[in-house]
């Protein structure tokens, strides 16, 4: 920040603008045919899932509690089938 001559919030707007970005990539190719099997591409989206909520979600990253292990299990074990 302080070699472009940014603010804080600057940074965290843009960052938080890729990230949205990033999610509207992800799920515009997740419904689009591909050879990769549906297994394979449900395991990396759940993965993506879990990085997203450990850097976004309810400090859970800081403190790896009961709200970590919840919110794991509510997005790997009983995700929704789609």
């Amino acid at each position: 920040m302080k070699q472009y001559g940014t603010s804080m919030q600057a940074a965290y707007d843009e960052f938080f603008k890729q990230v949205k970005d990033a999610w509207k990539d992800i799920n515009k190719g997740f419904l689009k045919p591909t050879a990769a099997s549906t297994s394979a591409l449900n395991r990396i989206l759940n993965l993506t899932r879990v990085i997203d909520l450990f850097y976004t979600g309810e400090s859970a990253y800081d403190t790896a509690g009961d709200s970590a292990k919840t919110s794991i299990t509510a997005v790997l074990i009983d995700s929704i089938p789609i």
